[in-house]
Protein backbone atom coordinates (compact mmCIF):
# COMPACT_ATOMS: atom_id res chain seq x y z
CA UNK A 1 0.00 0.00 0.00
CA UNK A 2 1.24 3.77 -1.31
CA UNK A 3 2.14 5.73 2.04
CA UNK A 4 0.45 8.91 1.17
CA UNK A 5 0.64 11.57 3.89
CA UNK A 6 -3.07 13.15 4.94
CA UNK A 7 -2.59 16.27 3.04
CA UNK A 8 -1.93 14.35 0.06
CA UNK A 9 -4.73 12.49 -0.02
CA UNK A 10 -6.47 15.37 0.64
CA UNK A 11 -5.06 17.51 -2.26
CA UNK A 12 -5.58 14.19 -4.65
CA UNK A 13 -9.06 14.43 -3.99
CA UNK A 14 -9.18 17.91 -4.53
CA UNK A 15 -7.50 17.42 -8.19
CA UNK A 16 -9.69 14.42 -9.15
CA UNK A 17 -12.88 16.50 -8.23
CA UNK A 18 -11.98 19.50 -10.54
CA UNK A 19 -10.60 17.47 -13.34
CA UNK A 20 -13.44 15.05 -13.80
CA UNK A 21 -16.30 17.39 -15.97
CA UNK A 22 -13.33 18.71 -18.05
CA UNK A 23 -12.55 15.86 -19.30
CA UNK A 24 -16.26 15.88 -21.05
CA UNK A 25 -15.40 19.29 -23.04
CA UNK A 26 -11.90 18.23 -24.65
CA UNK A 27 -13.22 17.63 -28.35
CA UNK A 28 -14.54 21.68 -27.86
CA UNK A 29 -10.23 22.70 -27.57
CA UNK A 30 -8.64 23.71 -30.66
CA UNK A 31 -5.87 21.35 -31.81
CA UNK A 32 -2.40 21.32 -30.69
CA UNK A 33 -0.63 22.55 -33.17
CA UNK A 34 2.97 21.31 -32.30
CA UNK A 35 0.96 17.52 -33.02
CA UNK A 36 -1.33 17.89 -35.99
CA UNK A 37 -0.04 20.92 -37.86
CA UNK A 38 2.11 19.71 -40.55
CA UNK A 39 3.74 23.17 -41.26
CA UNK A 40 4.44 23.71 -36.72
CA UNK A 41 5.81 19.81 -36.58
CA UNK A 42 8.25 20.81 -39.40
CA UNK A 43 9.43 23.78 -38.20
CA UNK A 44 9.61 22.70 -34.22
CA UNK A 45 10.51 19.03 -33.93
CA UNK A 46 9.19 17.47 -31.37
CA UNK A 47 11.21 14.42 -29.87
CA UNK A 48 9.35 10.91 -28.79
CA UNK A 49 9.80 10.44 -25.36
CA UNK A 50 7.66 7.45 -25.08
CA UNK A 51 10.86 5.07 -25.35
CA UNK A 52 11.63 6.35 -21.33
CA UNK A 53 11.00 3.29 -19.01
CA UNK A 54 11.48 0.18 -18.55
CA UNK A 55 11.66 -1.94 -22.28
CA UNK A 56 11.29 1.28 -23.59
CA UNK A 57 7.61 1.45 -22.10
CA UNK A 58 7.08 -1.66 -24.24
CA UNK A 59 6.21 -4.11 -21.29
CA UNK A 60 5.11 -3.77 -18.07
CA UNK A 61 7.41 -4.21 -14.81
CA UNK A 62 7.80 -7.74 -14.37
CA UNK A 63 6.81 -9.44 -11.13
CA UNK A 64 10.50 -11.06 -10.54
CA UNK A 65 10.25 -14.71 -10.02
CA UNK A 66 12.94 -16.89 -8.54
CA UNK A 67 14.73 -18.16 -5.20
CA UNK A 68 13.67 -16.49 -2.76
CA UNK A 69 15.79 -15.22 0.33
CA UNK A 70 14.05 -14.68 2.95
CA UNK A 71 16.10 -12.69 5.34
CA UNK A 72 14.31 -13.75 9.03
CA UNK A 73 16.56 -16.83 7.77
CA UNK A 74 19.59 -15.06 8.36
CA UNK A 75 18.75 -13.59 11.28
CA UNK A 76 16.77 -10.34 10.73
CA UNK A 77 14.30 -9.92 12.98
CA UNK A 78 12.24 -6.96 12.77
CA UNK A 79 10.69 -4.60 15.53
CA UNK A 80 13.22 -5.62 17.98
CA UNK A 81 15.38 -2.29 18.34
CA UNK A 82 18.07 -3.87 17.54
CA UNK A 83 20.71 -3.64 14.64
CA UNK A 84 20.02 -6.12 11.36
CA UNK A 85 22.98 -5.04 9.16
CA UNK A 86 25.26 -8.13 9.34
CA UNK A 87 22.23 -10.64 9.29
CA UNK A 88 21.20 -8.54 5.72
CA UNK A 89 24.83 -8.47 4.76
CA UNK A 90 24.80 -12.42 4.85
CA UNK A 91 21.20 -12.75 3.18
CA UNK A 92 22.89 -10.28 0.26
CA UNK A 93 25.89 -12.40 0.04
CA UNK A 94 23.82 -15.46 -0.51
CA UNK A 95 21.94 -13.55 -3.18
CA UNK A 96 24.49 -13.02 -5.08
CA UNK A 97 26.01 -16.45 -4.97
CA UNK A 98 23.05 -17.56 -6.17
CA UNK A 99 23.18 -18.34 -9.83
CA UNK A 100 19.52 -17.48 -10.71
CA UNK A 101 17.01 -15.26 -10.40
CA UNK A 102 16.52 -14.38 -7.21
CA UNK A 103 14.15 -11.83 -4.80
CA UNK A 104 15.86 -10.75 -1.52
CA UNK A 105 12.21 -10.85 0.89
CA UNK A 106 12.36 -8.41 3.85
CA UNK A 107 9.46 -8.94 6.50
CA UNK A 108 7.24 -5.83 7.49
CA UNK A 109 8.03 -4.25 10.68
CA UNK A 110 11.33 -1.63 11.34
CA UNK A 111 14.82 -3.12 10.63
CA UNK A 112 17.63 -0.92 11.63
CA UNK A 113 20.56 -0.82 9.18
CA UNK A 114 23.75 0.91 9.55
CA UNK A 115 25.82 -0.78 6.45
CA UNK A 116 25.73 -0.21 2.89
CA UNK A 117 22.75 -2.91 1.01
CA UNK A 118 24.89 -3.36 -1.97
CA UNK A 119 23.57 -4.93 -5.03
CA UNK A 120 26.26 -5.99 -8.20
CA UNK A 121 24.29 -8.64 -9.93
CA UNK A 122 21.46 -9.07 -12.88
CA UNK A 123 17.86 -10.71 -11.88
CA UNK A 124 18.17 -9.60 -8.07
CA UNK A 125 14.84 -7.75 -6.85
CA UNK A 126 14.65 -6.03 -3.19
CA UNK A 127 11.49 -6.53 -1.92
CA UNK A 128 9.20 -5.41 1.28
CA UNK A 129 6.10 -6.30 2.64
CA UNK A 130 4.79 -2.59 1.02
CA UNK A 131 6.02 1.60 1.58
CA UNK A 132 2.76 1.91 3.92
CA UNK A 133 2.34 1.89 7.46
CA UNK A 134 2.30 -1.85 8.28
CA UNK A 135 5.19 -2.76 5.65
CA UNK A 136 8.18 -2.79 5.79
CA UNK A 137 10.21 0.57 7.36
CA UNK A 138 14.39 -0.21 6.50
CA UNK A 139 15.57 2.68 9.40
CA UNK A 140 19.22 4.38 9.06
CA UNK A 141 20.24 5.80 12.27
CA UNK A 142 23.52 6.97 11.17
CA UNK A 143 24.74 9.04 7.60
CA UNK A 144 26.75 7.58 4.99
CA UNK A 145 29.62 9.51 6.21
CA UNK A 146 29.82 7.90 9.38
CA UNK A 147 29.39 4.54 8.39
CA UNK A 148 30.60 4.37 4.17
CA UNK A 149 34.02 2.33 3.89
CA UNK A 150 34.26 1.58 0.45
CA UNK A 151 36.24 3.18 -1.95
CA UNK A 152 33.70 3.68 -4.86
CA UNK A 153 33.81 7.63 -3.48
CA UNK A 154 37.27 8.33 -4.12
CA UNK A 155 37.95 9.54 -7.08
CA UNK A 156 34.97 12.33 -6.56
CA UNK A 157 36.72 12.91 -2.88
CA UNK A 158 40.42 13.96 -5.02
CA UNK A 159 38.04 15.59 -7.57
CA UNK A 160 36.91 18.04 -4.52
CA UNK A 161 39.86 18.56 -3.21
CA UNK A 162 42.01 18.91 -6.27
CA UNK A 163 39.39 21.60 -7.47
CA UNK A 164 38.55 23.13 -4.18
CA UNK A 165 34.70 22.87 -4.04
CA UNK A 166 33.71 24.17 -0.92
CA UNK A 167 30.93 25.71 0.56
CA UNK A 168 31.53 29.00 2.20
CA UNK A 169 28.51 30.59 3.35
CA UNK A 170 30.27 33.88 5.36
CA UNK A 171 27.23 34.77 7.16
CA UNK A 172 27.73 31.38 8.56
CA UNK A 173 31.26 30.93 9.55
CA UNK A 174 31.73 27.98 7.43
CA UNK A 175 34.62 26.98 4.88
CA UNK A 176 34.34 23.00 4.18
CA UNK A 177 34.90 20.73 1.59
CA UNK A 178 31.95 19.70 -0.93
CA UNK A 179 30.21 15.96 0.99
CA UNK A 180 30.53 13.59 -1.52
CA UNK A 181 27.52 12.36 -0.43
CA UNK A 182 25.90 15.47 -1.74
CA UNK A 183 25.14 13.81 -5.33
CA UNK A 184 26.46 10.54 -4.73
CA UNK A 185 26.16 7.20 -2.91
CA UNK A 186 22.80 5.71 -0.90
CA UNK A 187 22.37 2.72 1.56
CA UNK A 188 20.66 1.08 -1.31
CA UNK A 189 23.70 0.97 -3.53
CA UNK A 190 23.17 -0.71 -7.06
CA UNK A 191 26.19 -0.61 -8.94
CA UNK A 192 27.94 -3.53 -11.18
CA UNK A 193 31.68 -3.68 -9.60
CA UNK A 194 34.10 -2.06 -11.49
CA UNK A 195 31.76 0.59 -13.14
CA UNK A 196 32.01 3.80 -12.54
CA UNK A 197 28.91 6.31 -11.98
CA UNK A 198 30.13 9.40 -13.39
CA UNK A 199 33.67 11.03 -14.90
CA UNK A 200 35.15 13.15 -12.61
CA UNK A 201 39.58 13.18 -12.83
CA UNK A 202 40.59 12.72 -16.65
CA UNK A 203 43.53 11.54 -15.48
CA UNK A 204 41.35 8.11 -14.35
CA UNK A 205 39.42 7.92 -17.02
CA UNK A 206 39.09 4.48 -18.28
CA UNK A 207 39.97 3.14 -22.04
CA UNK A 208 36.80 3.32 -24.34
CA UNK A 209 36.55 0.08 -26.19
CA UNK A 210 35.07 1.12 -29.38
CA UNK A 211 33.38 -1.32 -31.48
CA UNK A 212 32.16 0.14 -34.47
CA UNK A 213 32.44 3.73 -36.10
CA UNK A 214 28.70 5.41 -36.91
CA UNK A 215 29.02 7.30 -40.19
CA UNK A 216 25.78 8.24 -41.21
CA UNK A 217 21.81 8.38 -39.28
CA UNK A 218 18.82 11.18 -38.80
CA UNK A 219 17.67 12.15 -35.78
CA UNK A 220 14.56 10.59 -34.63
CA UNK A 221 15.24 7.49 -36.57
CA UNK A 222 16.46 3.98 -35.63
CA UNK A 223 19.07 3.11 -38.38
CA UNK A 224 22.65 3.95 -38.23
CA UNK A 225 25.52 3.02 -40.78
CA UNK A 226 28.56 1.98 -39.61
CA UNK A 227 32.05 1.06 -41.10
CA UNK A 228 31.93 -2.47 -40.31
CA UNK A 229 29.54 -4.48 -38.01
CA UNK A 230 31.13 -7.11 -37.62
CA UNK A 231 31.28 -6.89 -33.94
CA UNK A 232 28.02 -6.28 -33.91
CA UNK A 233 25.34 -8.05 -32.56
CA UNK A 234 21.22 -8.28 -32.12
CA UNK A 235 20.80 -8.38 -27.99
CA UNK A 236 24.06 -5.95 -27.80
CA UNK A 237 23.46 -2.75 -25.33
CA UNK A 238 25.95 -0.49 -26.16
CA UNK A 239 26.75 2.88 -25.80
CA UNK A 240 26.55 5.33 -28.54
CA UNK A 241 28.81 8.30 -28.14
CA UNK A 242 29.36 11.86 -30.09
CA UNK A 243 31.80 13.66 -28.92
CA UNK A 244 33.30 17.01 -29.75
CA UNK A 245 36.91 17.22 -30.68
CA UNK A 246 36.01 21.09 -32.63
CA UNK A 247 36.86 23.09 -29.77
CA UNK A 248 34.41 25.71 -29.06
CA UNK A 249 32.86 26.11 -32.79
CA UNK A 250 32.15 22.36 -33.15
CA UNK A 251 29.10 21.05 -34.77
CA UNK A 252 27.89 19.16 -31.71
CA UNK A 253 27.60 22.17 -29.96
CA UNK A 254 25.19 23.66 -32.41
CA UNK A 255 23.45 20.37 -32.96
CA UNK A 256 23.05 20.58 -29.41
CA UNK A 257 22.40 24.41 -28.76
CA UNK A 258 21.52 25.53 -32.30
CA UNK A 259 22.54 29.19 -33.03
CA UNK A 260 22.03 30.43 -29.83
CA UNK A 261 23.52 33.03 -28.14
CA UNK A 262 23.78 32.30 -24.98
CA UNK A 263 27.20 31.26 -23.28
CA UNK A 264 27.96 27.78 -23.92
CA UNK A 265 30.76 26.85 -21.04
CA UNK A 266 33.99 25.54 -21.29
CA UNK A 267 33.03 21.70 -20.60
CA UNK A 268 31.59 21.37 -24.00
CA UNK A 269 34.80 21.60 -25.67
CA UNK A 270 37.89 20.94 -22.74
CA UNK A 271 37.68 17.18 -22.71
CA UNK A 272 38.05 16.00 -25.73
CA UNK A 273 38.65 12.17 -24.91
CA UNK A 274 34.91 12.41 -23.48
CA UNK A 275 31.85 11.78 -25.16
CA UNK A 276 29.79 14.59 -24.69
CA UNK A 277 26.50 13.34 -25.82
CA UNK A 278 25.69 9.33 -24.44
CA UNK A 279 23.24 7.30 -25.43
CA UNK A 280 22.66 3.88 -23.79
CA UNK A 281 20.76 1.47 -26.91
CA UNK A 282 19.85 -2.06 -27.69
CA UNK A 283 20.81 -3.65 -31.15
CA UNK A 284 17.69 -5.20 -32.59
CA UNK A 285 18.54 -5.69 -36.64
CA UNK A 286 22.37 -6.19 -38.04
CA UNK A 287 21.67 -6.20 -42.00
CA UNK A 288 25.27 -6.02 -43.79
CA UNK A 289 26.68 -2.46 -42.54
CA UNK A 290 23.09 -1.06 -41.76
CA UNK A 291 22.14 -1.35 -37.96
CA UNK A 292 18.65 -0.77 -36.31
CA UNK A 293 19.24 0.34 -32.89
CA UNK A 294 15.88 0.02 -29.81
CA UNK A 295 15.37 3.72 -29.72
CA UNK A 296 15.42 7.03 -32.03
CA UNK A 297 18.94 8.62 -32.22
CA UNK A 298 19.31 11.41 -30.32
CA UNK A 299 21.54 13.48 -33.01
CA UNK A 300 22.78 12.97 -36.55
CA UNK A 301 25.43 11.47 -37.78
CA UNK A 302 27.39 12.49 -40.71
CA UNK A 303 30.93 13.18 -41.54
CA UNK A 304 30.35 16.44 -39.36
CA UNK A 305 29.26 15.18 -37.13
CA UNK A 306 30.69 11.15 -36.61
CA UNK A 307 30.14 8.70 -33.27
CA UNK A 308 31.10 5.28 -32.61
CA UNK A 309 29.46 2.34 -30.61
CA UNK A 310 31.40 1.27 -27.53
CA UNK A 311 31.16 -1.27 -24.76
CA UNK A 312 28.62 -0.36 -21.79
CA UNK A 313 29.09 -2.54 -18.74
CA UNK A 314 25.94 -3.05 -17.14
CA UNK A 315 23.49 -5.05 -15.15
CA UNK A 316 19.64 -6.23 -15.90
CA UNK A 317 16.14 -6.86 -14.42
CA UNK A 318 17.31 -5.06 -10.92
CA UNK A 319 14.47 -4.39 -8.99
CA UNK A 320 13.61 -2.13 -5.67
CA UNK A 321 10.25 -2.38 -4.21
CA UNK A 322 7.53 -1.78 -1.61
CA UNK A 323 9.90 -0.11 0.90
CA UNK A 324 9.71 2.54 3.16
CA UNK A 325 13.07 3.78 3.40
CA UNK A 326 13.34 6.29 7.05
CA UNK A 327 16.63 8.42 8.62
CA UNK A 328 16.94 10.45 11.51
CA UNK A 329 15.28 14.09 11.96
CA UNK A 330 19.11 15.41 11.71
CA UNK A 331 20.32 18.98 11.50
CA UNK A 332 20.63 20.46 8.38
CA UNK A 333 24.14 22.11 7.64
CA UNK A 334 23.63 23.35 4.37
CA UNK A 335 23.80 22.94 0.22
CA UNK A 336 26.78 20.47 -0.46
CA UNK A 337 27.07 19.64 2.99
CA UNK A 338 24.84 16.59 3.13
CA UNK A 339 26.17 14.15 5.64
CA UNK A 340 24.67 10.87 3.19
CA UNK A 341 21.46 10.01 4.14
CA UNK A 342 20.36 9.01 0.70
CA UNK A 343 17.89 6.55 0.28
CA UNK A 344 18.23 4.87 -3.07
CA UNK A 345 21.67 5.00 -5.27
CA UNK A 346 20.93 3.27 -8.50
CA UNK A 347 24.32 3.16 -11.21
CA UNK A 348 25.16 1.06 -14.11
CA UNK A 349 21.38 -0.75 -14.48
CA UNK A 350 20.11 -1.19 -17.86
CA UNK A 351 15.83 -2.28 -17.65
CA UNK A 352 15.20 -1.73 -13.95
CA UNK A 353 13.08 -0.16 -11.65
CA UNK A 354 12.14 1.10 -8.65
CA UNK A 355 8.74 1.49 -7.47
CA UNK A 356 6.37 1.43 -4.38
CA UNK A 357 8.34 2.89 -2.29
CA UNK A 358 8.43 6.07 -0.19
CA UNK A 359 11.49 7.92 1.66
CA UNK A 360 11.69 10.24 4.93
CA UNK A 361 13.86 12.31 5.75
CA UNK A 362 16.33 11.55 3.24
CA UNK A 363 19.02 13.84 2.11
CA UNK A 364 18.16 12.57 -1.16
CA UNK A 365 15.39 9.91 -1.79
CA UNK A 366 16.58 8.71 -5.49
CA UNK A 367 20.09 9.07 -7.07
CA UNK A 368 20.32 7.94 -10.47
CA UNK A 369 23.49 7.55 -12.84
CA UNK A 370 24.87 5.92 -15.64
CA UNK A 371 21.76 3.50 -16.25
CA UNK A 372 19.08 3.72 -18.92
CA UNK A 373 15.53 2.28 -19.77
CA UNK A 374 15.04 2.68 -15.80
CA UNK A 375 10.93 2.98 -14.51
CA UNK A 376 10.86 4.67 -10.99
CA UNK A 377 7.00 4.37 -10.23
CA UNK A 378 4.73 5.68 -7.12
CA UNK A 379 7.40 6.98 -4.89
CA UNK A 380 6.50 9.46 -2.22
CA UNK A 381 9.60 12.11 -0.08
CA UNK A 382 8.52 13.48 3.05
CA UNK A 383 10.07 15.08 6.31
CA UNK A 384 10.49 18.31 7.47
CA UNK A 385 14.33 19.07 7.23
CA UNK A 386 15.78 20.15 3.91
CA UNK A 387 16.59 18.03 0.98
CA UNK A 388 18.96 17.75 -1.62
CA UNK A 389 16.83 15.74 -4.38
CA UNK A 390 13.46 14.15 -4.39
CA UNK A 391 14.60 12.18 -7.32
CA UNK A 392 17.94 12.70 -9.16
CA UNK A 393 18.09 12.24 -13.16
CA UNK A 394 21.99 12.67 -14.34
CA UNK A 395 23.79 11.05 -16.02
CA UNK A 396 21.06 8.76 -17.32
CA UNK A 397 18.94 7.80 -21.08
CA UNK A 398 15.39 7.33 -20.91
CA UNK A 399 14.89 7.63 -16.94
CA UNK A 400 11.12 7.37 -16.88
CA UNK A 401 10.10 8.82 -13.35
CA UNK A 402 5.83 8.36 -12.59
CA UNK A 403 3.71 9.42 -9.96
CA UNK A 404 6.29 11.01 -7.85
CA UNK A 405 4.83 12.73 -4.85
CA UNK A 406 7.05 15.22 -3.13
CA UNK A 407 6.22 16.50 0.35
CA UNK A 408 9.72 17.19 1.43
CA UNK A 409 11.41 20.64 1.30
CA UNK A 410 14.22 19.98 -1.70
CA UNK A 411 16.46 22.26 -3.33
CA UNK A 412 15.92 20.63 -6.74
CA UNK A 413 12.39 18.99 -6.46
CA UNK A 414 12.32 17.28 -9.98
CA UNK A 415 16.05 17.26 -11.35
CA UNK A 416 17.32 16.83 -14.87
CA UNK A 417 20.98 16.64 -14.39
CA UNK A 418 24.50 16.18 -15.98
CA UNK A 419 23.77 14.57 -19.19
CA UNK A 420 20.22 13.19 -19.37
CA UNK A 421 18.36 12.89 -21.87
CA UNK A 422 15.33 11.74 -23.11
CA UNK A 423 14.08 11.74 -19.06
CA UNK A 424 10.68 11.95 -18.61
CA UNK A 425 8.71 13.02 -15.05
CA UNK A 426 5.27 12.11 -15.64
CA UNK A 427 1.89 12.76 -13.25
CA UNK A 428 4.34 14.33 -10.56
CA UNK A 429 2.67 16.36 -7.79
CA UNK A 430 5.07 18.55 -6.06
CA UNK A 431 3.71 20.19 -2.79
CA UNK A 432 6.41 21.76 -1.11
CA UNK A 433 9.56 24.25 -2.73
CA UNK A 434 8.65 23.23 -6.17
CA UNK A 435 11.48 23.71 -8.60
CA UNK A 436 11.73 22.18 -12.33
CA UNK A 437 15.73 21.68 -12.51
CA UNK A 438 17.07 21.88 -15.61
CA UNK A 439 20.75 21.36 -14.15
CA UNK A 440 23.06 22.25 -16.97
CA UNK A 441 25.79 19.89 -17.76
CA UNK A 442 24.70 18.87 -21.68
CA UNK A 443 21.47 17.73 -20.51
CA UNK A 444 18.66 17.95 -23.52
CA UNK A 445 15.57 16.53 -24.93
CA UNK A 446 13.79 16.26 -21.22
CA UNK A 447 10.20 16.02 -20.32
CA UNK A 448 8.37 17.29 -17.57
CA UNK A 449 5.15 15.78 -18.29
CA UNK A 450 1.54 16.37 -16.54
CA UNK A 451 3.53 17.93 -13.57
CA UNK A 452 1.38 19.31 -10.68
CA UNK A 453 2.92 22.14 -8.31
CA UNK A 454 1.92 24.11 -5.65
CA UNK A 455 3.50 27.71 -4.91
CA UNK A 456 3.58 30.54 -2.64
CA UNK A 457 4.20 33.43 -5.34
CA UNK A 458 6.95 35.98 -4.34
CA UNK A 459 6.60 39.86 -5.33
CA UNK A 460 8.72 42.45 -6.53
CA UNK A 461 8.28 45.49 -8.15
CA UNK A 462 7.01 44.12 -11.32
CA UNK A 463 3.91 42.01 -9.06
CA UNK A 464 3.53 38.52 -8.19
CA UNK A 465 6.15 35.86 -9.83
CA UNK A 466 7.39 32.40 -9.17
CA UNK A 467 11.22 30.99 -10.15
CA UNK A 468 9.53 27.83 -11.47
CA UNK A 469 12.61 26.52 -13.91
CA UNK A 470 14.75 26.97 -11.54
CA UNK A 471 18.46 25.18 -10.93
CA UNK A 472 22.05 25.97 -10.98
CA UNK A 473 24.66 24.33 -12.72
CA UNK A 474 28.10 25.65 -12.64
CA UNK A 475 29.56 27.94 -15.40
CA UNK A 476 30.87 25.63 -17.04
CA UNK A 477 28.43 23.33 -18.50
CA UNK A 478 25.55 26.21 -18.90
CA UNK A 479 23.04 26.80 -20.30
CA UNK A 480 20.86 24.91 -18.33
CA UNK A 481 19.53 22.54 -20.84
CA UNK A 482 19.81 21.88 -24.71
CA UNK A 483 17.17 21.86 -27.64
CA UNK A 484 13.66 20.38 -27.25
CA UNK A 485 13.49 20.25 -24.01
CA UNK A 486 9.95 19.93 -23.29
CA UNK A 487 7.26 20.93 -20.46
CA UNK A 488 3.82 19.93 -20.88
CA UNK A 489 0.42 20.50 -19.16
CA UNK A 490 2.29 22.13 -16.30
CA UNK A 491 -0.27 22.49 -13.46
CA UNK A 492 0.24 25.73 -11.19
CA UNK A 493 -2.18 26.18 -7.81
CA UNK A 494 -0.70 29.30 -6.41
CA UNK A 495 -1.44 28.79 -2.56
CA UNK A 496 -0.37 32.44 -1.53
CA UNK A 497 1.21 35.99 -2.80
CA UNK A 498 -0.98 36.98 -5.78
CA UNK A 499 -4.79 38.04 -5.41
CA UNK A 500 -6.72 36.21 -7.82
CA UNK A 501 -7.46 38.92 -9.82
CA UNK A 502 -3.42 38.85 -10.35
CA UNK A 503 -1.45 37.40 -13.49
CA UNK A 504 1.77 35.65 -12.21
CA UNK A 505 5.23 35.64 -13.94
CA UNK A 506 6.54 32.11 -14.11
CA UNK A 507 10.46 32.73 -14.79
CA UNK A 508 13.13 30.62 -15.72
CA UNK A 509 16.40 30.80 -14.13
CA UNK A 510 18.10 27.95 -15.23
CA UNK A 511 16.70 28.31 -19.44
CA UNK A 512 18.28 27.13 -22.76
CA UNK A 513 17.30 27.11 -26.49
CA UNK A 514 14.94 25.80 -28.68
CA UNK A 515 12.43 24.68 -25.70
CA UNK A 516 8.92 23.66 -26.09
CA UNK A 517 6.28 25.03 -23.38
CA UNK A 518 2.80 23.80 -23.79
CA UNK A 519 -0.74 23.98 -21.42
CA UNK A 520 0.47 25.97 -18.69
CA UNK A 521 -2.32 26.73 -16.47
CA UNK A 522 -3.87 26.67 -12.99
CA UNK A 523 -5.67 29.05 -10.37
CA UNK A 524 -4.56 31.97 -11.33
CA UNK A 525 -3.62 33.95 -15.16
CA UNK A 526 0.41 32.95 -15.93
CA UNK A 527 2.66 34.97 -17.86
CA UNK A 528 5.96 33.17 -19.23
CA UNK A 529 9.39 34.81 -18.85
CA UNK A 530 11.91 31.93 -20.57
CA UNK A 531 15.23 33.12 -21.91
CA UNK A 532 15.57 32.42 -25.41
CA UNK A 533 11.27 32.50 -26.11
CA UNK A 534 10.38 28.77 -26.74
CA UNK A 535 8.42 27.84 -28.57
CA UNK A 536 4.66 28.00 -26.81
CA UNK A 537 1.06 27.06 -27.16
CA UNK A 538 -1.93 26.48 -24.62
CA UNK A 539 -0.73 29.23 -21.94
CA UNK A 540 -3.60 29.31 -19.66
CA UNK A 541 -5.80 26.56 -21.25
CA UNK A 542 -6.25 23.35 -19.88
CA UNK A 543 -4.87 20.13 -22.24
CA UNK A 544 -7.50 18.10 -21.38
CA UNK A 545 -7.56 16.33 -24.83
CA UNK A 546 -3.64 14.95 -24.41
CA UNK A 547 -3.00 15.66 -20.29
CA UNK A 548 0.21 13.12 -20.87
CA UNK A 549 2.53 13.96 -24.01
CA UNK A 550 4.17 10.62 -22.90
CA UNK A 551 1.24 8.80 -22.99
CA UNK A 552 0.24 10.18 -26.46
CA UNK A 553 3.42 9.24 -27.91
CA UNK A 554 3.34 5.83 -26.59
CA UNK A 555 -0.16 5.32 -27.82
CA UNK A 556 0.70 6.20 -31.24
CA UNK A 557 3.71 4.23 -31.01
CA UNK A 558 1.81 0.65 -29.61
CA UNK A 559 -1.45 1.61 -32.00
CA UNK A 560 -1.29 -1.42 -34.53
Amino acid sequence: MKRFSRKTMSLIGILTASTIPLFAAAHDQVPIKILTDQDVIDQHYLPDFSYAGYKHGMEDIPVLKGKVIDVTKYGVTADDEIDDSIAMLKALKEAHNSKSPVVVQLPKGKIIISEILKIQRSDIVLRGAGSGADGTNLHFPRPLEMIDKTDSLDELRRYLKKYDKRHRPKDKNIDVLFSEYSWSGGFIWIQKEGTRAASYLESEDPEIIAIAQALRGKVGTQTVTVDTAQKLNVGDVLELQWFNRQGEGGALIKEMYGDTDLKVGSHHWTFKTRPLVRQKTEILAVSGNTVTISDPLLHNISEDLPAQFSSWDHITNVGIEDLHLSFPNSPYFGHHMERGYNGIYLTSVFNGWVRDVSVHNGDTGILTYNSANVTISNIETTGDRRAHYSVHAGNVHNMLVQNLTVNNPAIHSLSLNTQSTKCVFKNAIVNEAAVLDQHAGANHQNLFDNVTVHIAAKRDKNGPYYPIWDGSGAGYWQPGHGRFSTTWNLKVNVLSGADRIETVELRGTAEGPNARVVGVHGNRDFKINYVPAPYMERTNSQMNDVPSLYDYQLGKRLQP
